[in-house]
């Protein structure tokens, strides 16, 4: 209930307060339609003023046609958000949830927020991506538009955004086709390889750790640099994601003889970005593994890798020159995975097999992994020659 409700131009505008809140709102029917606007001051003197100058816009832009009926983008966003934090609720993760709600925030809800979804074309979406290029983000300190183009990446980012609002209104009946969202002048991207190790590479690398362990630069710093290198082996020769091993507890990890061999690896019980999966890893894991459970006195339910040496990690590779790669991409702890997959497929290893034990998919292992090793293309399968027919002497 409201507390109060003053009457302007002759009773066509309302205004009123919400019980909890000290700002005025003002109501009016326009077009056919009852609609509502925040005056943004507790003074009624001025909400009486903000109010008038609302309700002519309003006259105003419906005698010229622009007043569109319906729910508008706002309306979506609103029911959109409410839909997707409590549905994604234990399967996306908070920051994720967070992201979409800065992206509403700072540059959807200002272009689109007031627009009826009926207005919101192909058009309209090209508009706003020509705004978001030429004004930029926004700047930190000032809190001003910066002048700098969004990234391909964060440009990708916020048309998913608009795409899942539009859809909900969609679902909802609100909107009756979704518009076209395909950029029109968009390049093809270029096909890149994910940051590696080659073979000489990483053997480069997994010395100097090993080196680095044996004798650190100071005393109290050789726990560390024993973990490190019993990371980069472990990481090497397993394959998982880096947040797959900071999940990883010593009861996820079994000692077993698998295999054609009967060689001893480990089998693991991955949890992380796609549930809960098994891996089984190189011979090469065992080693590490064995090493940092006793150095650590390890119970069953300790996490076997706590914190990550990153800086001891990029300390050693620019020590190496091996912190970009030739194409000038930043290897991180993640390259280690990457160089488990590449190595796998150099050394002639099933593709479909690697894709299971890496919980990914083959079409991803053909595009980012298989695309730049040359030993995936078959020299005897391409270059095959046409034997041309011999003439027959008999005819001549």
């Amino acid at each position: 209930m409201a507390d109060a409700v003053h009457e302007i131009l002759g009773g066509k505008v309302q205004l009123f307060r919400r019980p909890r809140s000290s700002y005025w709102q003002c109501r009016a029917s326009v077009a056919g339609e009852q609609r509502r606007h925040s005056t943004k001051t507790a003074s009624l003197a001025q909400a009486k003023d903000v109010a008038e100058d609302w309700f002519l816009t309003l006259k105003g832009k419906a005698g010229r046609g622009e007043l569109t009926t319906g729910p508008t983008f706002a309306d979506a966003a609103k029911r959109f958000m409410t839909e997707f934090t409590v549905i994604t609720a234990g399967q996306r993760s908070p920051l994720y949830v967070r992201r979409h709600r800065e992206r509403l925030d700072l540059y959807l809800l200002p272009f689109f927020g007031e627009k009826a979804l009926s207005q919101i074309t192909s058009g309209l979406i090209q508009d706003y991506r020509i705004d978001r290029i030429t004004k930029g983000g926004f700047d930190r300190q000032s809190g001003e538009r910066n002048g700098k183009a969004p990234s391909r990446s964060t440009m990708h980012q916020e048309m998913v955004c608009l795409r899942q609002v539009l859809k909900c209104a969609n679902r909802h009946g609100w909107l009756p086709a979704m518009p076209i969202m395909t950029d029109p002048y968009r390049a093809s991207g270029k096909v890149s390889h994910r940051a590696w190790f080659s073979p000489e590479e990483y053997k480069r690398l997994y010395e100097a750790t090993r080196e680095r362990a044996k004798n650190p630069k100071k005393e109290r710093w050789r726990t560390a640099c024993e973990d490190l290198h019993d990371y980069v082996l472990f990481m090497g020769n397993t394959g998982l994601r880096p947040d797959e091993a900071k999940r990883l507890q010593v009861q996820d990890v079994q000692i077993v003889e698998d295999g054609g061999e009967r060689q001893r690896i480990l089998h693991i019980a991955v949890r992380g970005k796609r549930g809960t999966g098994w891996a089984k890893s190189m011979p090469g894991a065992v080693m590490p593994f064995s090493r940092i459970k006793k150095r650590h006195n390890l119970e069953p339910t300790d996490p076997l890798f706590p914190t990550i040496q990153r800086e001891l990690f990029n300390t050693i590779l620019d020590e190496l020159s091996l912190k970009r790669d030739r194409e000038g991409t930043a290897r991180t702890t993640y390259s280690l995975r990457h160089t488990y997959i590449s190595t796998r497929l150099l050394e002639g290893a099933d593709i479909y097999q690697i894709a299971k034990n890496c919980r990914t998919s083959v079409e991803m292992i053909e595009k980012f992994y298989a695309s730049h090793i040359k030993d995936m293309i078959d020299a005897g399968a391409v270059n095959v020659r046409k034997v041309p027919k011999r003439r027959d002497s008999s005819r001549a």
